[in-house]
């Protein structure tokens, strides 16, 4: 009988390495789900005939490995043009594949991306890109502001960098961080930015800055006349998407992961994890009718919160651990579909299209007396994520506490909230919402603040457990994207089958990685 890997969580690290675990052969991996459907984060829920991407999801990574990966589950649609992206310094065109094209749409769409910024009623490139729409709009005034405050920074800059803010302000300047960045990013998180560590701006907008935005824009002047693409790869300008959301490539992977011996057991909450000195023996889970199951356990690979890990332990850790655990912060995230005839005409939404739906894949609200922080538009995702192309649907995403007044909001409430927001900025006509829903999900960013300070000693416990291996985005308490996930359970695979118990590997991608997206709530 094969040695058993019991993995946590069936989003993008913990399918990657249950897959990884079959193709292998020498152990069976055993997934538990918790909800009802696979993905995690990078589900995708539908409703009505319509497709909701939990965040949004560029399919995109430096790593050859994960694009290859991808495309290995997914082949590129035959009526796909070719994409160029370039990653590691390299140029790379990925066109579509050989392999015929399921019937039932099993796909790779190549998108266009485009993100902006919705202030004061205009729209701004996002990232910040100094062109002359950007500086125009901005005005004269603001746009000296943003010049003297940058020429100070440079001259002066705020050391040592301990807050998120002395990273920002190092980078833009005092005006253009309090233009552009201040107020989306505490929406985000809910306190200040100079509550948050610096680690996070580190991690996810190292790569930005003034002068990488004017790279950007001679890179995108000469790319016109030369072909050579920007070198900024958080400011990649296309990206693959499943034809029917981030869902159909892990709802693929779970297929072949079952088919191949594995096994997959959705709407089981781990609720103990029983454990002798520095090894895990077993993990116990229960279904929402209370029935207990127990999994023996050679390995362990969690993709859980630690904060929920760490209380599942059994025995339990020494209490100063568990201390820094039951106070690790986390925010919450509810995101409002919403189903439109049309949306308000915007001379600068440069849309195409006879009901004024804007060709953005998601637009960054920076109005500070409204409380959505970013638009989705998925038609503009895939097509396939709208039942009727005739309609506009949004997901409108809101950063909040759970249990806090606007979690706790039902969901008539909460549509009409949401509605009237849209309304409030000129971005749509209240009139127009067909139809809507909410999804509320927990614990979805992990934050960077608070008992954040003391998690060096929390992961080195945690570390020591010799048969335990923390993977993906909760598991690790750090905002990876899904590809910075898969790599992680890639390495926790590739240390379990060689028998190692060396965490350190892992711990480092997504650190000196230069590969990071492009804002506060980037997925």
């Amino acid at each position: 009988m094969k040695p058993k890997v019991i993995i946590i969580g069936a989003g993008p690290a913990g399918l990657t390495a249950a897959l990884e675990l079959v193709r292998d052969g020498r152990m069976q991996p055993i997934v538990l789900e918790a909800g009802d459907d696979v993905g995690g984060l990078s589900r995708t829920v539908e409703y009505k005939g319509c497709r909701m991407d939990i965040g949004g999801h560029r399919f995109f990574s430096k790593s050859d490995w994960v694009m290859d990966w991808w495309r290995e589950i997914l082949p590129i649609a035959a009526d796909q043009p070719e994409a160029r992206i370039t990653y590691r310094g390299r140029d790379r065109t990925v066109g579509a594949d050989d392999t015929a094209i399921p019937a039932d749409g099993r796909a790779l769409l190549v998108r266009k991306r485009l993100s902006r910024i919705y202030f004061l009623g205009r729209y701004f490139d996002y990232p910040i890109t100094l062109n002359a729409s950007t500086l125009g709009s901005l005005g004269p005034r603001r746009l000296a502001r943003i010049g003297a405050s940058y020429l100070l920074a440079l001259a002066h800059p705020r050391r040592p960098e301990r807050t998120l803010e002395d990273f920002l302000v190092n980078r833009f300047g005092a005006e253009l961080y309090r233009t552009f960045f201040k107020d989306y990013t505490e929406k985000v998180w809910g306190v200040p930015c100079r509550e948050i560590t610096a680690e996070w701006g580190a991690q996810r907008i190292k790569g930005l800055s003034v002068r990488a935005a004017l790279r950007h824009a001679v890179a995108r002047m000469l790319g016109k006349k030369s072909g050579a693409p920007a070198r900024n790869t958080s400011l990649v300008e296309q990206f693959l998407y499943p034809r029917l959301g981030p869902g159909q490539m892990w709802r693929e992977v779970a297929r072949r992961m079952v088919a191949g011996g594995g096994e997959l057991h959705l709407g089981l909450r781990v609720t103990g994890i029983r454990r002798a000195g520095q090894r895990v023996l077993g993990v116990q889970a229960r279904d929402a009718g209370g029935r207990v199951y127990d999994f023996d356990a050679a390995q362990v690979i969690s993709t859980m919160p630690i904060k929920d890990l760490a209380a599942a332990l059994d025995p339990p850790p020494p209490p100063e651990i568990a201390a820094i655990a039951a106070a690790l912060p986390y925010r919450d995230f509810i995101s409002v579909g919403l189903l439109l005839k049309g949306m308000r005409a915007n001379s600068q939404a440069d849309s195409q299209h006879a009901n004024h739906m804007p060709p953005d894949n998601w637009i960054y609200i920076q109005e500070p007396h409204v409380k959505v922080g970013r638009l989705q538009i998925f038609n503009n995702w895939s097509p396939d994520l709208v039942a009727d192309a005739n309609r506009i649907w949004l997901g409108l995403e809101y950063f909040c506490k759970e249990d806090d007044d606007l979690w706790r909001l039902d969901e008539t409430a909460m549509i009409a909230f949401a509605a009237e927001e849209l309304e409030r900025i000129g971005m749509i006509n209240r009139a127009d919402v067909l139809d809507g829903t909410v999804l509320r999900v927990p614990k979805t960013y992990p934050g960077y603040f608070g008992a954040y300070a003391e998690f060096p000693r929390l992961r080195a416990w945690l570390d020591g457990i010799e048969n335990l291996f923390l993977v993906g985005r909760n598991g690790m308490h750090r905002y990876n994207n899904q590809d910075h996930s898969m790599l992680t359970a890639k390495l926790a695979v590739e240390a379990i089958l060689a028998g190692r118990s060396d965490k350190a590997p892992i711990w480092a991608v997504n650190v000196d990685d230069d590969y990071h997206e492009d804002g506060a709530g980037s997925r």
